[in-house]
């Protein structure tokens, strides 16, 4: 190839254009690549030879990789690298300015080689700013916002630019990264674009402003969706601490933050009742802190859940106006004696018993541990005698931590509370105590305990641990901390679960082991591998607060504890749970398994979506939806037959909305009398011996002898040992037992019983399960109904009689 300067004539362009686009066409790349840097050499002006050639280019406007026009521009800059000479400075000003107007023109595309390599090669960054400023505010007058912001960020336009005029319309076009990327560097138009967001949130804010300022966007539903408060409210405080924004500047993300955090503590206590009056104070504090309008917004919940005097205490506390108060509250105030003025809460730090009741002991995974096992590490000596016993190798520990849940007002925690078990102690390293966070000899053994590949760690879900632990100590980000001999059970479970779901073929949808469950998670995996679940009472505790009650320093010890007792078991047998000798082998292969599920799921969505139209054609149904398939579904069916809820509802919030649209009223006796897989409402009823049979017969029970536990239990609940139907019985078809195949245990259309739902430990305690004959779900009583009861209050129609067990005897016919 010849590199010598090219004669006045030089190559017509015209012709280089076309010898390139006939070897485009012919997918000649190789050739495509010889033609294009000799064809450039022979060129008089090839700096504005290759302007011409660009823009006669098909597709030229796209600049994407698959188009002719992109890989000549890459050709051009391969070739210009070996020809330094030829740049802006060889031609006049006048001409200069000239190229790189045409150039400027070419720049409609995000394509970041395609916009880089013009920006270099013509110089555009040292182009008057007004020409390039001209040229992006006609871009997004064109509406090609994105392409418009992204050249600004290329040319360190963007104080030049109107932040709101280019920002607004990528944020309703859920385009907020773009947004957040042409603010990013410039801490002046970092804060404004947070601003603008958290004046949004205010509960005054009307969309119809923006309609006004920006009549091009044309604000859809689903655009609108985007600049919904609690969708913005995420976006102000992520921004606002990669920002490192001032929370004074987002006062209304953060009242909406918090006043989210005030209605789930409610439902927390009052609905759901899993939270104790202690931790809920705490919290309540915290989350209301001085804000009065959140004050006042607690007095009128509590005053809502019929609690009148302790709304009036609330009120006392934060010294309410009269004028502010609820109707009852300020007459309540008055009737209120002294005494009971005050919120009290008792100090159950001192008189706790480490020993809990048998009936608690009975519900609950216990730790087999005294309390003079537990060792509370806050001080130098006590980490030193910590080290000596879990920095030996061959050890196992079990590892958590806890730390001050900020219900989404802070987004990274410190730890409060690392918890490290062996087989015989638990120490509780106590990062509140003073300085002991800060000394240099806790974070070395931190370092030493995670790196040593001869100490096996073992936790559950720990990437949560790990990023609040970093937060905890920023150097361990600065020189990263090394993970080594890590056992994550969380990965270990879903191998569990997938094992399960894999030992029944060729049945209807499978349901994962413990769905629809009132466990979850690590609890779930501890139910299903030592037989009962964790007491999560305290899990939303103040774990900042000193001292720790018995009760917080209990459940602590039972977290991290555990974790040693489950990878016992299913070390001793890991076949009957599924699982792989090597059970260290697992890890390595989730990812891969990740990606599979996430694709597997997208494409379920849409089938679900497809059968959804389908059916509510074919039956004149009604389809629930939220978000953006209700516009898509919507024009698919009739008028009316498809109803949008919204999703930043709580799911009882939403089913409670349904009721009433439909005019619809439920009685106690309706709830689970159809299966929730399949809306069936004919069930089979299944003694635990015949239970049990099925299970042994399917090879799902482990090789263990549960027959001495099976008798004790039941001696225990002689009161239940003749099965009863429960209460919404009469709404349902019973079936006959001896419909069942008793080989393929299939109902008569070919359903299998999903036997793999059915955890073994659950077999001593229940005596009566529950099985769709249309899908083969497997029911059974647990608390559920009662939780259901106490959160549909509102709608169902309850009397006293049904808050007494409503059971009906099994007969004869419904057994045989």
């Amino acid at each position: 190839m010849s590199h010598t300067t090219p004669e006045a004539s030089g190559l017509d362009p015209a012709m280089l254009r076309d010898q390139l686009f006939d070897l485009w066409n012919q997918k000649d790349l190789q050739m495509l690549h010889l033609a294009a840097l000799q064809g450039f050499s022979k060129l008089s002006e090839p700096l504005e030879a290759l302007l011409t050639i660009l823009e006669s280019c098909p597709g030229k406007q796209k600049g994407r990789s698959h188009t002719l026009g992109h890989h000549i521009l890459m050709e051009f800059q391969t070739w210009i690298k070996e020809h330094p000479q030829v740049n802006l400075s060889s031609v006049s000003e006048q001409q200069a300015v000239a190229l790189q107007r045409r150039a400027l023109n070419l720049l409609t595309d995000t394509q970041p080689n395609f916009v880089d390599s013009l920006i270099n090669i013509y110089q555009l960054n040292s182009l008057d700013p007004a020409i390039l400023r001209l040229h992006i505010t006609g871009l997004h007058a064109l509406s090609c916002y994105k392409e418009a912001a992204t050249l600004g960020i290329k040319l360190n336009l963007q104080e030049e630019l109107n932040m709101e005029e280019m920002c607004v319309p990528l944020i309703v076009q859920d385009k907020m990264s773009v947004a957040v990327s042409f603010v990013s560097g410039y801490s002046h138009l970092e804060e404004r674009l947070v601003k603008l967001l958290d004046s949004w949130c205010h509960p005054s804010f009307c969309v119809e402003e923006l309609n006004s300022q920006f009549p091009r966007l044309n604000l859809t539903k689903q655009r609108m969706e985007q600049i919904q408060p609690k969708m913005l409210t995420k976006h102000v405080l992520r921004l606002m601490e990669k920002f490192k924004i001032d929370k004074g500047l987002c006062p209304n993300a953060l009242h909406k933050r918090r006043l989210d955090s005030l209605r789930f503590l409610m439902y927390k206590r009052f609905v759901e009742k899993g939270m104790t009056e202690e931790n809920w104070i705490d919290h309540v504090q915290y989350v209301v802190a001085d804000d009065l309008e959140l004050q006042i917004h607690l007095v009128e919940m509590l005053v809502k859940y019929s609690c009148l005097r302790k709304a009036s205490q609330w009120s006392l506390r934060y010294n309410i106006p009269r004028n502010r108060l609820p109707c009852g509250v300020w007459e309540t105030q008055q009737s209120l004696p002294r005494a009971l003025q005050q919120i009290s809460l008792s100090d159950t730090a001192e008189t706790e018993e480490w020993e809990l009741a048998q009936s608690h002991c009975g519900k609950f995974y216990q730790v087999p541990l005294t309390k003079y096992k537990v060792h509370f590490v806050d001080t130098p000596e006590a980490l030193e005698r910590c080290q000596s016993i879990l920095l030996k190798e061959g050890v196992v520990v079990g590892v958590d931590m806890e730390w001050q849940p900020t219900f989404g007002c802070i987004s990274t925690q410190q730890v409060a509370l690392i918890q490290l078990a062996v087989s015989d102690q638990v120490f509780l390293i106590d990062l509140c105590a003073r300085r002991f966070c800060e000394h240099p000899e806790t974070i070395r053994f931190i370092r030493s305990l995670f790196s040593q590949q001869s100490v096996l760690k073992l936790g559950y879900g720990m990437a949560g641990d790990l990023k609040c632990l970093l937060a905890t100590w920023p150097q361990l980000q600065e020189d990263p901390l090394k993970m080594e001999g890590m056992l994550d059970l969380l990965s270990i479970h879903k191998k569990i679960q997938h094992s399960a779901l894999s030992r029944t073929q060729n049945g209807p949808k499978e349901v994962l082991v413990g769905e629809d469950c009132a466990e979850k998670g690590l609890s779930l995996l501890v139910q299903q591998v030592l037989g009962r679940p964790l007491d999560k009472t305290e899990q939303m505790s103040n774990w900042e607060k000193r001292p720790l009650r018995i009760s917080q320093i209990r459940y602590a010890v039972a977290d991290a504890y555990c974790l040693l007792e489950v990878y016992s078991v299913l070390s001793r047998n890991p076949a009957s749970f599924g699982l792989p000798d090597d059970l260290r082998s697992i890890s390595s292969s989730q990812s891969e398994m990740s990606r599979d599920k996430k694709l597997k799921e997208k494409k379920d969505k849409q089938t679900k979506q497809t059968l959804e139209k389908e059916l509510a054609q074919a039956e004149g149904r009604v389809i629930l939806t939220c978000g953006q398939p209700f516009q898509t579904l919507r024009s698919q069916v009739a008028e009316g037959r498809c109803l949008s809820l919204d999703c930043s509802e709580k799911a009882r919030d939403q089913a409670v909305r349904v009721l009433k649209h439909f005019n619809i009223q439920p009685t106690p006796s309706d709830i689970f009398s159809r299966c929730q897989a399949c809306n069936s409402d004919q069930y089979v009823a299944v003694p635990r011996d015949d239970m049990v049979g099925m299970l042994k017969k399917k090879g799902l029970l482990p090789d263990q002898d549960n027959t001495d536990l099976m008798h004790q239990e039941e001696e225990k609940h002689d009161d239940i040992l003749t099965p009863k139907l429960p209460r919404y019985a009469l709404q349902c078809r019973w079936a006959s037992l001896s419909g069942l195949d008793p080989d393929t245990l299939t109902f008569p259309g070919g359903a299998p019983i999903q036997l793999h739902t059915v955890p073994p430990t659950l077999l001593p305690r229940i005596p009566l399960f529950y099985v769709c004959t249309r899908c083969g779900k497997v029911f059974w009583e647990g608390s559920h109904f009662g939780r259901v009861l106490s959160m549909f209050q509102e709608v169902l129609h309850i009397s006293d009689e049904d808050n007494e067990s409503a059971a009906v005897p099994i007969t004869a016919a419904q057994q045989n």
